[in-house]
């Protein structure tokens, strides 16, 4: 038998979330220690969780499944049971028999009819105990046999003085790799941007030292080294592989058994803060990022399947997969990365190429929280990318008008909230953006922006919070929601109110607040806090900041409207040069290579 899927148990460095894994209902319980499941009599242990479902309508859909079956390993008599659950219908129960339960014989169910059917749905495991203690050391879906042309996955990882996290993660997946019975289809790309991570190279690793050019240049580098290698797919991901190494089990056995070549995984991307809180199952783009299923409680059964359920229908036409963890077949790159530095890439690699993205249940990276990464030079990068994607992509575009609302629409998030440093930057990126694609050739490291943006910075600098203010009267932020809400809205935050900055509240808000513009109405000053509360800055309210930054803005939309059709042109002709394989090769000159001329 070879393993589609794992039961994920666990793992204290990743995710104790157990009801993520598992539910009991009864005295059943789960041993660190062993790994192991014990359930005393007539206590219940059900797989029914986000990591544990078998998502039948997403197998059988993207792969071809000559066999399936379900495996249970451990000891004691016991029912086994394999439920199948229906969107709109009434739920069965596909298999039920009473098993010895024996650690040198695995029992197993044949679910061979159900793969062939190719039948919507999803399947979860059941173990009712039928003895004084069953135990239950590990279960899985397996098939019976794999296809003769199997895959060659190069994982590439891109770091930048993240020496410990990166060496972690590649002893992690050298562990995995030596146990795993396709481990030697599968090599690991180490893009080493600061050139100081100290990997040696292996069996299964390679290291290659890179000019710091952000992600986009270190995962552009991954592809050509991928593609020079033969490999048949290629597996962006983090450098800190907050993940089960089970994602690298189900995303090759996925790619090895797809039907259509054009087969893509994006992994999922659950918050550091709230492990149990699903930030993107995927997400699509128009405007802004929308990810899906965003918030959802994953501790919550009827939550995760209909997460589960709708992953396996209609997709929006521009889904993306996020780079910590995205695997794609290399024959079917039309376009290398956008050398964005950071922010976007994955938004735009996805956009250009003509991938088949899907998305797994348990296949996800656990991250820390967007909010938390906000600043003045991430949203300048944010910006930017999200305007060109508007400017460049057929299925985005817009008038002059719609696109720079995204603009406004962004810098107006930060002068409501008094972020004023914010929204110099990213008053500075729309300007970038309207120098054309050259600009981006000639800062593709970032440097001269980085210390432009350091100069524009004046408040939003993180201080311990013993230096903050404290709250003081809180008049407006009391109002009931709806008023304050309109209030907020109808006087841009106190901005066309006189003596707002004697009249507005003193308010302190935590992490769930810091990303939002709402919390910020009805405050004059507002001090922010970092989400372990240790770090805060504080921004006041400034009229004449607010309204050089209105003027400029105008200005700037004239002048983005006036050129907009010539602008376009230009960045529709610069993307098809700068996402070709010969730009990478000659801006990254690697060793070996020839500068093209």
């Amino acid at each position: 038998m070879i393993t589609l899927q794992n039961i994920i148990i666990p793992e204290p460095e990743i995710c104790s979330e157990h009801s993520l894994y598992y539910h009991e209902q009864g005295a059943a319980g789960f041993s660190r220690s062993t790994g192991s499941f014990s359930v005393p009599r007539s206590s219940r242990l059900c797989f029914d969780t986000y990591f544990n479902l078998f998502n039948l309508a997403i197998w059988t859909a993207a792969c071809d499944l000559q066999s399936l079956y379900a495996e249970v390993t451990g000891r004691g008599r016991a029912e086994v049971r394999l439920v199948h659950a229906r969107p709109g219908r009434s739920w069965e129960v596909v298999y039920c028999e009473v098993a010895e339960l024996s650690p040198d014989s695995p029992h197993r169910a044949d679910l061979s009819a159900l793969a062939a059917a190719g039948l919507d749905g999803l399947l979860y495991l059941e173990i009712l105990s039928l003895d004084e203690l069953v135990t239950i050391e590990s279960a899985r879906f397996a098939i019976a046999e794999m296809p003769q042309d199997l895959p060659r996955l190069a994982v590439s990882i891109t770091t930048f003085q993240r020496e410990a996290e990166v060496q972690r993660t590649v002893r992690r997946l050298q562990e995995f790799l030596g146990g795993f019975a396709y481990g030697n289809r599968i090599h690991v790309q180490v893009v080493d941007n600061g050139q100081s991570a100290g990997i040696e190279a292996s069996r299964h690793t390679t290291p290659y030292l890179n000019r710091n050019l952000g992600g986009a240049g270190g995962f552009a580098r991954g592809l050509l080294e991928a593609e020079d290698g033969g490999f048949s797919h290629c597996l962006f991901m983090d450098d800190d592989a907050s993940f089960h190494m089970e994602n690298i089990l189900r995303a090759y056995m996925l790619l090895a058994l797809a039907r259509d070549p054009r087969t893509a995984l994006a992994g999922a991307m659950i918050n550091n803060t709230h492990k149990w809180r699903m930030w993107e199952n995927g997400a699509w783009f128009d405007g802004a990022c929308r990810p899906l299923f965003n918030g959802t409680d994953l501790r919550d059964p009827a939550a995760v399947r209909k997460m589960a359920f709708a992953a396996a229908g209609p997709q929006p036409a521009t889904l993306y997969g996020g780079w910590w963890f995205f695997a794609f077949p290399v024959a079917h790159v039309r376009r290398h990365p956008f050398p964005f530095f950071v922010r976007g890439d994955d938004i735009s690699f996805s956009l250009a190429n003509d991938f088949r993205i899907v998305t797994l249940n348990g296949v996800v990276s656990f991250q820390d929280d967007f909010t938390e990464k906000e600043s003045p030079q991430t949203l300048y990068l944010d910006l930017r990318n999200h305007l060109i994607h508007h400017l460049v992509f057929d299925k985005l575009e817009r008038s002059a008008l719609g696109t720079a609302k995204i603009a406004i629409r962004f810098m107006m998030r930060s002068m409501l909230r008094c972020k004023y440093d914010s929204a110099e930057a990213q008053l500075l990126a729309w300007q970038d953006v309207m120098q054309g694609p050259q600009f981006f050739d000639d800062n593709i490291d970032m440097s001269a922006r980085r210390a432009a943006i350091k100069a524009l910075v004046r408040d939003e600098i993180w201080q311990d919070t013993a230096s903050q203010p404290l709250p003081g009267r809180a008049r407006f932020s009391r109002l009931p929601r709806r008023l304050r809400h309109y209030l907020g809205l109808l006087t841009l935050n106190g901005h066309l109110l006189p003596f707002w900055t004697r009249f507005g509240d003193r308010m302190r808000l935590d992490i769930s607040g810091r990303g939002l513009v709402f919390p910020a109405f009805g405050g004059a000053r507002l001090t922010y806090l970092s989400t372990d509360g240790s770090k805060a800055y504080t921004v006041r309210h400034s009229k004449a900041r607010f309204f050089s930054l209105a003027w400029r803005m105008t200005k700037t939309l004239r002048a983005f409207c006036s050129s907009y059709p010539q602008l376009r042109a230009a960045y529709r002709k610069g993307y098809g040069e700068m996402t070709a394989r010969p730009y990478w090769e000659k801006t990254l000159n690697r060793p070996g290579t020839r500068e093209a001329a």
